[in-house]
């Protein structure tokens, strides 16, 4: 079992000064890249942008002092940002804090009961479905200070459908500056990676959309016309809780805990393909709960490892946990000292760069690859994950999915376990009789191979016994496992066979279904005698019960 220790310590055991100064400067790089990201992502969230730096301030402090990566940079992620403006517009921000706690608390419980490794058991099906269904909502929840519209007093949609008709209906309210200023943002977004290697394009497009605003008669509203900025530090913060409040948060923490550790873990993935290490997955859920409880402490928004900075800071020299504390500290000063201009930044850049985020969290390739190649059920998990959480929520996206993956798989399971008899021929089959063996037609022998659980317990139905069958042999050495529901149904057909006084006689059965049979005393029933290693063994004694009577 997976030892539940911080990678902290171990990479400590030999760390070295080189090391010390690879992590410093990734860790600065790194703050550099998150720094417009925390707030774009903050402001698409529905909450102020200090929130943003918060959160990668607090949350990614302690996802890397507690981490089981070595290399895992956490914080606000584009995939949290439709969920929590939903939660702020419903409950407010005591909403959030008390959703976002409680989804800290989800997640270290998760930890602890080391379902780490569950994770994966999520189809990929699912995952594709609902990071592209919210790289869409993003998008659209994007459009109208992309364009710079006006919406009429009182309409504030919240919903991503309500928001992409207000769009519609208010096209005409266009901002030709503010759609100017996010064309150019976009455009330094999309080709300042081919110029400048090290500089991340949302700091270019965010000194431009800065300048465009600033110097040029270009107009179009800023953080600063929308929100107070604050440089202050983050500071403790209790909700005030009530019942109902609770009960709404619940679900909603599921959600973000869920989300959290698919996200978190799949970032740890790709680093270790990247390093050539191995995460400690239970370890990363705890670390992950206790960041995403004090960012809610702290003024913050849920966080998860976020892959695009956790791969810049492996990129760039970051090989422990230091780095990602690192980064954090360089995000405390320039939230002091830098924070106050951020109210200078052009909504349409914010909107550009969240554009940008969108399209890299969107998988668009390995979508349309999916359509390709997977089943047609496959195929329908996916579009109907990918649809309802564009028209409805994450949430009823991820049930909906889920539960229609689980029924596709009960159903293709069932598929393959089938039960077959022994073809009986009679003594004019010459050339058939020499490929057969020979047995006394009052032993009836039935083949069952895959999985008897409860959506193939009716497979037990298709055994037939006849007037003159003394003896029925089921040969079950094809099946790997067995429950209750198949067990119930075994337990019929014996008691049914005891009623005509045919003796049933079962050939090598494997250690998971026997072990069921043990424990519900299905032996004692059938008769230990009645269990036999082999089919030859099965067939002895079935003939012996022929001669017998028992």
């Amino acid at each position: 079992m997976e030892t539940l220790k911080p990678m902290l310590f171990t990479t400590l055991k030999n760390y070295s000064r080189a090391q010390f100064i690879k992590d410093i400067t990734a860790g600065i790089i790194v703050a550099i890249i998150a720094l417009p990201l925390s707030i774009a992502l903050a402001l698409a969230s529905g909450v102020g942008p200090e929130a943003g730096i918060f959160t990668a301030i607090v949350a990614g402090f302690f996802a890397s002092a507690l981490g089981g990566s070595t290399v895992q940079i956490s914080g606000p992620t584009a995939a949290f940002a439709t969920i929590v403006a939903g939660i702020v517009a419903a409950d407010g921000i005591d909403g959030l804090i008390v959703s976002t706690i409680l989804a800290g608390i989800f997640l270290i419980v998760m930890g602890l009961c080391h379902f780490g490794s569950l994770i994966k058991f999520i189809p990929f099906t699912i995952t594709t479905g609902f990071t592209s269904g919210i790289a869409v909502t993003i998008v659209i929840g994007q459009l109208k200070d992309f364009f710079g519209l006006t919406y009429p007093e009182g309409v504030s949609p919240i919903e991503t459908l309500e928001k992409l008709e207000v769009f519609f209906q208010n096209l005409t309210t266009i901002n030709i500056d503010a759609l100017i200023v996010g064309g150019v943002s976009l455009a330094i977004l999309l080709l300042s990676p081919m110029v400048f290697k090290k500089i991340p394009g949302s700091l270019l497009a965010v000194i431009g959309g800065i300048l465009m605003v600033k110097f040029l008669p270009l107009k179009a509203n800023t953080i600063g016309d929308l929100y107070t900025i604050s440089n202050s530090l983050p500071s403790f913060k209790l909700p005030e809780l009530n019942l109902e409040l609770l009960q709404a948060a619940v679900p909603n923490a599921f959600t973000i805990a869920i989300l959290a550790a698919i996200e978190s873990l799949l970032s740890c993935v790709v680093a270790d393909g990247m390093t050539g290490s191995k995460h400690r997955s239970d370890m990363e859920l705890v670390a992950q709960g206790a960041g995403n409880v004090a960012s809610a402490l702290f003024g913050g928004i849920p966080a998860t490892g976020a892959i695009a900075r956790t791969a810049a800071n492996i990129k760039n020299g970051g090989r422990t946990p230091i780095a990602g504390m690192v980064h954090s500290v360089t995000l405390v000063i320039v939230l002091v000292i830098l924070m106050p201009y951020a109210g200078l930044i052009p909504m349409p850049t914010i909107a550009a760069i969240l554009f940008v985020v969108a399209y890299n969290m969107c998988q668009w390739r390995v979508f349309v690859r999916q359509l390709k190649t997977s089943t047609k059920s496959d195929i329908a998990v996916l579009l109907i994950t990918f649809v309802l959480t564009i028209a409805f929520d994450l949430v009823i996206a991820i049930e909906v999915g889920m539960i229609l993956a689980c029924l596709l798989f009960i159903k293709r399971m069932s598929d393959e376990t089938q039960v077959r008899g022994w073809t009986y021929v009679d003594h004019d089959s010459a050339k058939m009789k020499e490929h057969l063996q020979e047995l006394p037609i009052q032993i009836r022998v039935y083949e069952i191979t895959g999985p008897l659980f409860f959506g193939a317990a009716d497979a037990i139905e298709r055994i037939i016994v006849k007037e003159f069958t003394a003896c029925l042999v089921l040969r079950m050495r094809s099946v790997p496992a067995l429950d209750s529901t198949a067990l119930n149904a075994l337990t019929d057909l014996v008691n049914f066979c005891k009623s005509r006084n045919i003796t049933v006689v079962f050939s090598h059965v494997n250690q998971q279904p026997m072990k069921v049979m043990r424990h519900s005393k299905f032996t004692e029933i059938v008769g230990e005698e009645n269990f036999c290693p082999n089919i030859t063994a099965a067939l002895k004694r079935a003939e012996e019960v022929i001669k017998t009577g028992k």
